[in-house]
């Protein structure tokens, strides 16, 4: 069954280093604390991302295969390989939208297919994860802005 998960939040952070965050494609570790370690393999498009999950969050290895940078549009586009979760597909996209006041609208959108009977757990447990990413790179953000200056 697939569903999608699309968080959208405004964060105080300008579009271009907001999507800087986005783009480095590793440091997810830095952005949320459920990932204890994240590693790149690779440059740009075809880079491979590996994630693993804190022993809190269930443990386990995430590796992302990125699809799409394109830093005139803000959008970073990810193909889950490899998951603990009960999912078939899953295929990420990050926009960064610039908002009122220098700020940016960060929308970070998920389509999985997932288990019908793993639904109910699943899709709040990404939405607040993918919620607590758009955090971190808010943080991130602002901690890279205050120290170019």
């Amino acid at each position: 069954m697939i569903e999608s998960v699309n968080p959208i939040k405004r964060i105080d952070a300008p579009p271009d280093a907001a999507f800087a965050v986005v783009a480095s494609i590793g440091g997810l570790d830095r952005l949320l604390p459920l990932i204890e370690s994240c590693r790149v393999e690779g440059a740009g498009v075809g880079a491979r991302r590996f994630l693993r999950l804190a022993a809190s969050a269930g443990g386990g290895e995430i590796e992302d295969r990125i699809d799409e940078i394109d830093h005139q549009r803000r959008r970073l586009r990810y193909t889950r390989t490899r998951s603990p979760f009960p999912v078939e597909s899953y295929v990420g996209t990050v926009e960064v939208r610039p908002a009122p006041e220098g700020r940016s609208e960060v929308s970070w959108r998920v389509e999985i297919d997932v288990a019908p009977e793993a639904k109910e757990e699943l899709v709040p447990l990404l939405f607040g994860a993918l919620s607590g990413l758009i955090d971190g790179i808010e943080r991130e953000a602002k901690q890279r802005e205050t120290a170019s200056r």
